[in-house]
């Protein structure tokens, strides 16, 4: 009921902006200002913040694809076919950054390039007049945004940083639920799955923090804080899953944990479970790392160590980075909650301090092959235009410039096209029904927009609900590009059906080029991303991706999109059979073994770690994804060599974190691997 609420408050405010833009242009001039009406349809979002800048990216990119038009149309004023080439090609150049992008500033580029589209088609064969098209067309577009900022910003706006305070809370509390779960040792397989969930969750924050400087809250999250919220729950991914694995090898090999480690393990759980402010935690969680170091200092003082006692190191090294972890992830959440910086913690400060923009997963040749099919689409369109002299030929263009733009790079962009497609002939009817039956009888604007609001209301409470977005998107379109919205009623018959089949045909073209060059199966798209993940972990045991948090932000992302790819796909049968989060746990762990060699230089352990790094290497820049292959067993002696040097060693500063960190990498590429040769048991 809540939804439904929300959906028609949207909608009335939607029309409301749209009624605005349409009456305020024709009182400037305007004789047909569609666009202006069509614009604030296609900005507005339920989230004020998120319909200020989705806004202002429409209006630089309306700005940019208007100064492209007023270039091109004058420098081949005299070669239709070129012209037509050359906005093509920039609409494939708009496509391609916007996909590399990724995030809501891709509008921008999307904008840029169909905006050129809108303008320069219509005037490839009669460029005269392109100067002031592009005015009036920016003017429209920017007529549209004040009204949407105006109407969606003043009244009853829902602020982005209520939504992120929302999603915070929730994500902090499953992370430490999961993280609860793994201190029982269990291996469950669903606590896997949840985990690829808190990749997808992190992602979900990023979409929208990206719009927090224009939210209308008096006050505000910190975008530094909420990135750091964000690298500390990259870090708690893999972090509880290595606690849960050391508990449940120990427990494998010796019936059960120590009872001193077992009494830990289960105040932990019970610290974990209060959920209360970061202030309250503190006192606690020292206590807890102090108990862990101190269990841990017993255990160091034997100056020969097993495999017992390294998994022993090991996991209360971790439990205790887990116990900070979450102590700072609770601060970091709190003031987020109530938007201050003051009283953080010196760990929370100095990751704040550390934070980066997010470096996402890129997918060149994917951009280039949905740049191309753009490209194709909009050359054969203009080709069939200008040879057949078809007089609604610059609509299909630009309807497939801008269908190809704004689902080019949608999952499932086939079906999300098709619903918009159906979308459109629903629109285009109720078109013909209000273009030659009711406006005729129209006198007056208050008339207008009576007659308007019912089909307006009920399409903007569509667009609200993500079901039916798509098909909504597509009816909005349709209606109002073929309704005619002019200053004066014109009754023009063979206009209004030129101008619909041309939209019909554009959106048919955009359907078969999309399925041909944007669209791929899941299991390719997740092909693609297995490769690319192992190249960066290549990357990291050869120590050439030294930015830790940039290759922890990538590999999550890529993980987040294997979930929601795989999650989607009809049959997951042939989803290649590799874990992202061991891979994950693998390329970490790799990269900070490779940073410890100049310390070992000249030592026995540091040339067998180097072996080791160099094997990982070889044998991930030879995976394919869907293929099972071992790592090769020398790579295992190597590891062992490595630890048994460092176990003969008690007087190295780096037997601690040198045995944590092999431990951690045995476990990860041979989970079922005997002890390490030479080690007690």
């Amino acid at each position: 009921m809540i939804e439904d609420a929300e959906a028609v408050v949207f909608s009335a405010k939607c029309f409301v902006a749209a009624m605005i833009a349409y009456y305020v242009s024709l009182s400037i001039g305007f004789a047909q200002p569609v666009w202006a009406v069509t614009t604030v349809y296609l900005v507005s979002q339920p989230l004020a913040g998120a319909v200020l800048s989705k806004a202002l990216y429409r209006l630089l990119g309306t700005v940019l694809g208007g100064a492209a038009a007023v270039v091109f149309l004058p420098a081949f004023v005299n070669e239709p076919i070129v012209l037509s080439f050359a906005l093509a090609l920039w609409l494939g150049l708009c496509v391609y950054i916007a996909q590399l992008d990724r995030t809501p500033r891709s509008y921008t580029f999307l904008l840029a390039g169909y905006t050129a589209s809108i303008i320069g088609f219509p005037s490839v064969l009669t460029p005269g007049g392109i100067f002031n098209t592009a005015i009036l067309r920016v003017q429209e577009i920017a007529i549209a945004i004040a009204a949407v900022g105006l109407v969606h910003g003043a009244l009853w706006p829902r602020t982005i940083t209520r939504r992120l305070q929302d999603r915070v809370t929730a994500i902090v509390s499953d992370a430490e639920r999961w993280n609860r779960r793994a201190l029982a040792g269990g291996r469950e397989p669903a606590l896997d799955r949840e985990r690829r969930r808190l990749a997808g969750d992190i992602g979900d924050i990023e979409q929208l923090a990206v719009h927090l400087a224009f939210d209308m809250a008096r006050v505000l999250p910190r975008g530094r804080v909420v990135r750091a919220l964000q690298d500390q729950l990259s870090w708690l991914l893999p972090l509880g899953a290595v606690v849960e694995d050391r508990i449940a090898e120990y427990t494998k090999r010796w019936g059960g944990l120590p009872p001193d480690v077992t009494e830990l393990i289960a105040r932990v759980d019970a610290w974990l479970g209060q959920g209360k402010p970061a202030r309250l935690h503190n006192e606690v969680a020292q206590d807890l790392v102090a108990e862990a170091a101190k269990l841990e200092g017993a255990i160091e003082g034997d100056d020969r160590w097993g495999w017992r006692e390294v998994l022993l190191v090991s996991l209360l090294a971790r439990l205790a980075e887990l116990v900070v972890a979450h102590r700072v992830l609770r601060e970091l959440h709190d003031h987020i909650i109530d938007g201050r910086i003051r009283g953080l913690s010196p760990d929370a400060l100095s990751l704040v301090a550390a934070t980066t923009g997010r470096s996402l997963h890129r997918d060149h040749g994917l951009a280039l092959r949905s740049a191309s099919g753009t490209v194709v689409a909009i050359g054969g369109v203009c080709a069939f235009w200008i040879a057949t002299a078809w007089p609604s030929g610059a609509t299909a263009a630009l309807i497939v410039g801008i269908t190809c733009a704004l689902f080019g790079s949608v999952p499932d962009a086939d079906v999300a096209i098709s619903r918009f497609f159906l979308g459109s002939l629903v629109g285009i009817a109720a078109a013909a029904g209000y273009g030659f039956v009711v406006l005729p009888r129209v006198t007056d604007f208050v008339m207008l927009a009576s007659v308007l609001g019912p089909i307006l209301l009920l399409l903007g409470s569509m667009l609200a609900r993500p079901p039916l977005a798509r098909l909504a998107l597509g009816a909005l379109v349709g209606f109002l590009n073929t309704v005619g919205l002019a200053a004066t009623y014109q009754s023009d018959f063979t206009g209004f059906i030129n101008g619909s089949v041309a939209q019909i045909v554009g959106t048919a073209v955009s359907i078969t080029i999309i399925g041909i060059f944007h669209v791929i199966g899941a299991d390719t798209a997740i092909a693609r991303l297995f490769s690319a993940g192992f190249r960066d972990i290549a990357a990291r045991a050869d120590g050439k991706a030294r930015n830790t948090q940039r290759w922890t932000n990538r590999m999550i992302d890529r993980t987040a999109l294997i979930a929601a790819r795989a999650g989607s796909a009809a049959s997951q049968t042939a989803v290649p059979p590799y874990d992202a989060l061991v891979g994950l746990r693998i390329g970490y762990l790799a990269g900070e073994l490779h940073a410890l060699l100049p310390a070992l230089a000249g030592r026995e352990e540091g040339s067998d770690l180097r072996e080791a790094l160099r094997g990982i290497g070889e044998h991930f820049r030879r995976l394919e994804p869907g293929k099972q292959a071992p790592v090769a067993e020398s790579v295992l002696q190597a590891i062992d060599r490595a630890m048994i040097a460092l176990v003969a060693d008690p007087r190295s500063d780096r037997r601690r974190s040198g045995l944590i960190l092999l431990t951690g990498l045995r476990r990860s590429l041979f989970p079922l691997a005997d002890v390490f040769a030479g080690a007690r048991t």
